[in-house]
């Protein structure tokens, strides 16, 4: 073993938590950055020394906690000027010069490497990312040797590839840029700068440190928009780099010497520094993803999350727009999730041969609309569905679970029998218990004292407690009749948590409606090992009645036992999943006997659900869009889609209890 094996097993593979830090930061590391990573190196090393190895191995598997902005959005905390503002600032210089990726052009990850990935799957080459940056670096050593410059094209780059790699030169330059056309976009505030400049008959030209060659780089800015610049300066092509000034000095001296030149980038050395000692003036244009990183998830699968955290951080921080918190809500944390929960439902339903997906209101509305978008021709209906008409309508068939929802989950929290039996939809027969409970008045709170009184009355009563609902009952299976006629198989689509919704459904297609069609409950997540209930659906999960995506008790355990309804995990989630349609209390019949829906108040904050949606919509057109060649990349698993909210979880949840103290959304039944 050589020597240098002998200490990276030393420093390195010795400890698994320092292995897995150290190699994170190494991945990502270029130029000086390495020296960088080696120096954490010997800090994780140092930090083991005195003791501090446990609480690294104990750091590197709980879940993160981001310590989130709570005064103002995020969008908020970085704004640059409106695009007319600062193409005014520019007016007065004689040459303005853009710096390309990550300025005028974005990668949608937040690694631009990564997109290396993408590639390796078109190649079938398994590693490909990592011997790809490898490899450039070869490339560009062995270009310093012959030339004295580490300036490299593509096509050199794969040279070595072919050598190293057996991939053929060509097919595998071919394959990347073919791959960089297909996901580069353009910076929508950049654009408008851009565009308002050229109108305004200013000089643009283009500067940068780049790879790719002069007609590829033409290309993908001509794809992205920008077009009617002067002059395009690259690295490779004039064999002179920004890093050390001599491509602006070059630059000057072929557009004239006594111009006033500007250059406006993301890299604070080689875009402002080195521009300025070049004699330029420069405007720091900051790296949108430098911008997010401390606030995104960053345990997540490398391509789901890279992918996750670009399309998040180029949208909240290129400076084209300031979001509301409750926006950024949805965009941030309930984008992924709701979108890798419809891709879970279209995967389910073309393996079962589904008929048609049930959306149940409320949770439905915005998965619906997201489902409609992504698979728009799928047979899907928005349903009226709540837990208190299926608590009602299946009482006769699950007698114990409406008595426990009506009464045992409401003892000792000062509810008067009044408002119960008002909610029940039984207010004329509170009279007949205080008859037979002298006891007992309309204003008397149920307590865990008088709960076995009022249970005894009920069930003493039970024949005229359920015929109560007989019209009901009736109406909603003249509905559901319309709905699913000629459905063999359905799915109905719910948030959580016990699944009780689904299956109530089903109860009364089969034993009440006689409807032939066969329902399963598709579920976000279930009950967890924090519910009084955890175990209500397991027989149902296990034979397949009722499917989850975020988690179960056999599926990403960890979130199962990490996701708490006491400290409020079901609430932030179902905020998510909000909607501005009024809570649905039950069916009924009008004069003529039609079917009627019955419906309780609209939440509150109207606007802020909106914003909440259009957040979630937002994120779900920017992700499906960026990724539309590349299908797989909707394959979110759950515990990846689940991450971004764990994360929002720091500081003891303060800020999902900000953007949750603006709503005051009714749950339970």
């Amino acid at each position: 073993m050589s020597l240098r094996m002998k200490v990276y097993n030393l420093l390195v593979n010795r400890n698994p938590a320092i292995r897995r830090r150290y190699q994170s930061r190494a991945a990502k590391a270029r130029g000086v950055g390495k020296l960088g990573a080696w120096l954490y190196l010997l800090w994780l090393n140092v930090l083991c020394l005195f003791g501090g190895g446990k609480r690294l191995e104990e750091d590197s598997h709980v879940w993160e906690e981001k310590d989130l902005p709570l005064e103002e959005s995020e969008s908020a905390r970085f704004q640059m000027p409106p695009a007319e503002e600062f193409v005014r600032r520019l007016l007065p210089y004689d040459v303005i010069s853009f710096d390309i990726f990550d300025t005028l052009i974005f990668r949608p990850f937040s690694s631009p490497a990564d997109l290396f990935f993408l590639v390796g799957e078109r190649l079938d080459y398994p590693d490909f990312q990592r011997i790809r940056c490898q490899l450039e670096g070869t490339a560009r050593r062995e270009a310093f040797e012959k030339r004295g410059s580490y300036e490299v094209t593509l096509d050199e780059i794969y040279a070595v590839m072919e050598r190293e790699t057996g991939i053929p030169r060509r097919a595998g330059q071919e394959t990347e840029f073919r791959t960089e056309k297909e996901l580069c976009r353009p910076n929508p505030y950049m654009l408008q700068v851009y565009r308002r400049l050229l109108e305004a008959g200013k000089r643009v030209i283009l500067l940068s440190d780049m790879y790719l060659e002069k007609d590829r780089i033409g290309t993908l800015l001509a794809l992205c928009g920008y077009e009617g610049y002067e002059a395009l300066y690259l690295s490779n092509d004039r064999g002179k780099g920004k890093f050390d000034g001599a491509l602006y000095r070059l630059a000057g001296e072929e557009l004239g010497k006594d111009l006033k030149y500007i250059q406006i980038g993301d890299n604070m050395e080689s875009d402002v520094r080195q521009a300025r000692r070049a004699g330029w003036e420069s405007i720091h244009y900051p790296n949108v993803q430098d911008m997010g990183e401390t606030f995104r998830a960053g345990k997540m699968s490398p391509l789901v999350g890279s992918a996750y955290r670009g399309i998040v951080n180029a949208h909240l921080h290129c400076g084209l727009n300031v979001y509301s918190r409750e926006y950024e809500y949805g965009f941030v944390y309930g984008g992924l999730l709701i979108l890798g929960y419809c891709h879970f439902i279209h995967e389910y339903a073309q393996a079962h041969q589904i008929d048609k997906i049930l959306f149940l209101a409320r949770d439905g509305d915005i998965l619906k609309q997201v489902y409609d978008r992504l698979y728009p021709e799928e047979n899907t209906e928005y349903v009226y569905w709540s837990r208190l008409a299926a608590a009602k309508m299946t009482a006769r068939y699950y007698k114990y679970d409406y008595l426990r929802r009506f009464l045992v989950h409401k003892i000792n929290q000062k509810i008067p029998l009044d408002q119960i039996f008002a909610s029940m939809e039984l207010t004329d027969m509170l009279p007949l218990l205080l008859k037979e409970r002298k006891d007992l008045t309309a204003q008397s709170c149920l307590t865990d004292r008088n709960l076995e009184q009022v249970k005894a009355f009920f069930l003493a009563h039970w024949q005229e407690t359920t015929e109560h609902y007989r019209e009901q009952i009736g109406a909603g299976g003249e509905y559901f009749a319309r709905i699913l006629r000629g459905c063999e198989r359905a799915c109905a689509v719910d948030v959580g948590w016990a699944g009780s919704g689904a299956m109530a459904l089903r109860c009364l297609i089969e034993k009440e409606w006689h409807i032939p069609c066969r329902l399963t409950g598709l579920l976000a997540g279930t009950n967890t090992v924090h519910n009084a209930e955890p175990d209500t659906g397991e027989a149902q999960l296990a034979s397949g009645a009722l499917a989850s995506y975020l988690f179960s008790s056999s599926s990403n355990r960890d979130l199962w036992e990490y996701h708490d309804l006491n400290r409020g995990d079901n609430l932030y989630l179902e905020l998510l999943m909000s909607s501005p349609h009024p809570s649905f209390k039950g069916f009924g019949r009008g004069e003529k006997g039609e079917v009627t829906y019955l419906f309780g108040e609209p939440e509150k904050n109207q606007e802020g659900v909106r914003q909440i949606q259009r957040g979630v919509l937002d994120f779900v057109s920017l992700y499906s869009q960026a990724f539309e060649k590349y299908p797989y990349l909707l394959n979110i698993s759950g515990r990846d889609a689940y991450a971004p909210l764990a994360a929002a979880g720091g500081k003891r949840q303060a800020y999902l209890k900000k953007v949750y103290e603006a709503f005051e959304l009714k749950v339970g039944i």
